[in-house]
């Protein structure tokens, strides 16, 4: 288990009950869209259970992932820290990719481990693994030039010793218990993973590949429709395994649904008025039923928080012949891997009775990488010092109590790393598109290319009218204060964006971050001149 110092940091906002010790579920659904839930709008997809849940606790209007696809956003959420301070600054993990996250890097399920919490992690994990290949190579992440994102040479597994395991899991990380698989359904290796092996030895090609799924091997008696049932299967009866040792646990469920390939069980398959994309959102609501009256059987459900929310915005591509009318993100514009809210703008429900009063709406804006801090406070542990330095505790938010503000802004990042600030009805987009899957996908804002776009989403929810021009001075300020966060180069973001009068002056990296006339603050105006 990764170890946390004993040093530990007050969180800003409401502390957590002295001594309280609820168990933790979240439920982290894969591509759920804003719009997916019947909470949320939604017509032709029932959603019952989710729905109950924010009916007895909480829903969010303005709750956000830390990007607009898989890996980042996972690690964000599981290390309160956003992931391009890490070595992976676009783009998402494939299925062999190495480990991001550090073995001494303090987790989520570390922190609440060390304070005496069982914890478990049951489905897609996506934050890379110590694969062992037949060279006796070990990708190391951290290594300068170790590929990341561009796997083709080695992710159709060929050269992968299965049966040697992996290291740099979920159980080197916090977990004591992992059951799941190592990316989405369109990665291989296509094959169960338990504790530190695979379920199996994936040694033949894959039998039938589905839409958008990538080369590679399987096990034997792999099946799609049967994943998310039996990452279920081995989440409830973990929790009753706990429940019996009267311990207090924390169970993160990752699903696969209702990332594509859309393959929904015979059990789901036509519940929605959305294809299968829709049906897939019925399984994710399956799943939360089947949790939910676990903790009901078990009389847990009074003693214990259960946090429903969802990776990423859903990708709009026909997976099955259209939308059906649906609209998955809501009226928020472009979709998963965008730089604009469709991408990044979260369902998100929660209940904890006793504490969340039931019936709740919050309107206050925060974020996935904000769970670390508000669920470590919820159970009265602390955050270890130099840790979760990007979270925020938002338990206020949550229980309608104290500190129900961020208090500071929020920083978002699409596929192809644009970066984006959030500071109260403001938002500044450092590229002139979307970042992602939708056109126009633009350009990042550079020194060379002095172009971005500004949003007044109290004004402007939908992103239709881009006042970059208009608005020089919150452009400074809001640009500034990224750099703040960003705190160097390293980030991906450019760090020499700069005009002072007509022209643009390029300084050295990380040394000026306010040049003008008098000591006034520098402004991003239009184009630069030749």
């Amino acid at each position: 288990m990764a170890r946390v110092s004993a040093t530990s940091r007050p969180v800003a906002g409401e502390a957590g009950p002295t001594g309280c010790r609820p168990n933790v579920v979240v439920v982290l659904a894969d591509d759920m869209g804003w719009g997916d839930l019947g909470c949320y709008g939604a017509t032709k997809i029932p959603t019952p259970a989710m729905d109950r849940l924010a009916a007895e606790g909480v829903r969010a209007t303005d709750c956000h992932s830390a990007s607009a696809v898989c890996t980042p956003s996972r690690y964000a959420l599981l290390t309160g820290r956003y992931a391009w301070r890490g070595p992976l600054k676009r783009g998402v993990l494939w299925g062999h990719s190495p480990a991001i996250i550090e073995a001494d890097r303090p987790t989520l399920a570390s922190v609440l481990h060390e304070a005496g919490y069982a914890t478990g992690a049951f489905g897609k994990w996506h934050l890379g693994l110590g694969w062992h290949f037949r060279d006796d190579r070990v990708l190391d992440a951290f290594e300068p030039g170790t590929p990341l994102v561009a796997m083709a040479e080695v992710d159709d597994g060929s050269n992968v010793d299965y049966a040697a395991g992996f290291a740099g899991g979920p159980t080197t990380l916090g977990f004591e218990r992992f059951f799941g698989m190592t990316g989405s359904l369109d990665m291989p290796p296509y094959c169960f993973l338990d504790q530190d092996h695979t379920l199996g030895i994936p040694d033949r090609p894959k039998a039938r590949y589905l839409p958008a799924q990538g080369q590679g091997l399987q096990v034997a008696d792999w099946d799609e429709e049967a994943v998310d049932a039996r990452f279920i299967e081995e989440a409830c009866s973990w929790i009753r395994g706990q429940a019996a040792a009267d311990r207090p646990f924390f169970c993160y469920v990752a699903l696969s649904a209702p990332h594509q390939p859309c393959v929904p069980p015979n059990f789901a398959r036509g519940s929605s008025k959305a294809g299968a994309r829709g049906d897939m959102v019925c399984v994710v609501d399956w799943a939360v039923e089947k949790v939910v009256k676990l903790l009901d059987e078990l009389d847990l459900a009074a003693e214990t928080l259960v946090i429903v929310t969802s990776d990423n915005g859903a990708r709009m591509a026909e997976v099955d012949g259209g939308t059906h009318g649906h609209r998955a993100n809501g009226d928020w514009r472009g979709q998963k891997a965008d730089i604009w809210e469709g991408g990044h703008r979260e369902p998100f429900v929660a209940r904890w009775p006793g504490r969340i009063p039931p019936g709740s709406v919050t309107d206050e804006m925060f974020g996935l990488v904000d769970m670390m801090a508000t669920i470590v406070t919820a159970t009265s542990v602390e955050v270890p010092l130099r840790a979760a330095e990007d979270s925020v505790n938002m338990l206020g938010v949550l229980t309608g109590g104290l500190g129900r503000s961020r208090g500071r802004p929020l920083v978002h990042h699409s596929f192809d790393g644009t970066f984006s600030i959030r500071d109260n009805c403001w938002k500044l987009v450092m590229g002139s598109g979307s970042g992602g899957f939708s056109k126009p996908f633009g350009r990042h804002c550079d020194d060379i290319f002095v172009e971005g776009q500004l949003y007044n989403l109290s004004e402007d929810p939908a992103e239709t009218r881009n006042v970059w021009s208009e608005q020089p001075e919150v452009v400074d300020r809001l640009y500034a204060e990224l750099k703040a966060l960003a705190r160097g180069p390293a980030s991906g973001l450019s760090f020499d964006v700069v005009r002072v009068g007509g022209g643009t002056v390029r300084l050295p990296s990380g040394l000026v971050t306010r040049v003008g006339q008098c000591g006034s603050s520098s402004t991003l105006r239009g184009r630069p001149t030749e």
